[in-house]
């Protein structure tokens, strides 16, 4: 018997299993971490308040347990001398294609060197411990990966220092302005996670099979690195750069809208009103104040006003890369890691996810409809 069922292109609306970490409710403009406002964890909490949110349940009660947490994985940044020792190799090898590409090889040796075991075969106090490793590597691993690239020493990571402060610490060798660092934070809060993305089910995916945590995130990591997915952060600001000059803004937009070309942190497969990211990141940005700013709120004006003119009809607005462009570039961060460092925060809600559907033994496995040539021929004889 036929059991199969027809679904739209990109499972687009198929809601595939139940979860209890969160949901993106596009035609509200809302999205949430369990309980959560997303957006007023990012205003109100702290990175690792978040991350301990994902991974167990709830908000820690009070500073003695935020403490408790920030000491939990504190040491666990610090790398393993085999893969420390392995970086400066990978480094020159993928330094053409940046950082995200050297996480996905690093990530596999540490899974391995760590002695990371296929989710199947552990219980789940084991798997969330994997998980806790690997979340507070990445960004070690990022920065190193980065500065070895061009020929600098990694920066060792500092105890004392909160994830977002000691992330730009091992990216730059200099404690950060704390108005960067609690800038930088909030992004990195508001991107943790945001639905059955691309990237967080092909995580799902590999972790319904019972791979290891390391197997799960290093095709995560592959599926962000996608320019349609995790790529335009840096994209957004590059069309800003293109256009120059606010008298350029009107003729360049329109020109790319009426040839069919899209607009660079632009539209979102889910949301139906503003992004509430981007809204938030305005905000950060805002606070900033200068050119860059000014620059971009002329130019989202202008795209949106030229797009509800010539796409009517259609709702279409910043979304998280557009303004996290212009963040990360006011708190210092160079353009190659902009990706990177979404991929910092992503890791928390990649893992989560991977944890959650641990729990459950059933493989994703679904079909697909043959379009071929008809069936069995004849396999022809080589003459």
């Amino acid at each position: 018997m036929n059991t199969t069922v027809d679904v739209p292109r990109g499972l687009a609306g198929v809601v595939v299993t139940e979860t209890a970490l969160g949901d993106v409710r596009g035609r509200e403009g809302f999205y949430h971490y369990r309980q959560y406002s997303a957006v007023e964890l990012a205003e109100r909490r702290s990175f690792e308040d978040v991350w301990h949110l994902m991974f167990r349940g709830e908000l820690p009660a009070d500073a003695a347990g935020r403490a408790a947490f920030a000491a939990e994985v504190a040491p666990l940044r610090r790398l393993p001398a085999e893969v420390a020792g392995a970086l400066p190799a990978l480094a020159r090898a993928t330094a053409p294609s940046g950082p995200l590409a050297g996480l996905r090889t690093a990530l596999s040796l540490l899974g391995a060197s760590a002695g990371f075991r296929p989710l199947y075969d552990l219980d789940p106090e084991r798997r969330a411990a994997d998980a806790l490793a690997a979340c507070a590597a990445v960004p070690t691993l990022l920065t190193a990966l980065y500065r070895l690239g061009r020929g600098l020493e990694p920066v060792a990571p500092r105890d004392d220092l909160p994830y977002a402060a000691n992330y730009l610490y091992m990216l730059t060798g200099q404690e950060p302005d704390p108005a960067a660092a609690r800038a930088v934070e909030q992004y990195l809060v508001s991107t943790v996670d945001h639905g059955f993305n691309a990237s967080t089910f092909t995580a799902r995916v590999i972790a319904s099979t019972g791979a290891d945590v390391a197997a799960c995130l290093t095709g995560a990591i592959g599926a962000l690195s996608g320019p349609l997915h995790g790529g335009a952060p840096s994209r957004a600001l590059d069309t800003l750069d293109a256009i120059g000059t606010a008298d350029r803004i009107e003729p360049w937009i329109r020109e790319r809208v009426l040839a069919g070309e899209r607009i660079m942190g632009f539209g979102h497969p889910v949301y139906r009103t503003e992004d509430p990211r981007s809204r938030m990141l305005r905000g950060i940005a805002l606070r900033f104040g200068g050119p860059l700013v000014d620059f971009a709120v002329q130019v989202e004006q202008h795209v949106e006003r030229i797009l509800a003119e010539l796409k009517p009809g259609r709702e279409l607005h910043t979304n998280v890369e557009f303004y996290a462009g212009v963040v990360m570039e006011l708190c210092g961060l160079p353009r190659a890691m902009f990706t990177p460092t979404f991929c910092a925060a992503r890791v928390v809600g990649w893992s989560a996810n991977v944890l959650e559907q641990a729990a459950d033994s059933k493989i994703i496995r679904p079909a697909a409809r043959y379009a071929g040539p008809t069936p069995p021929r004849p396999v022809p004889v080589p003459a």
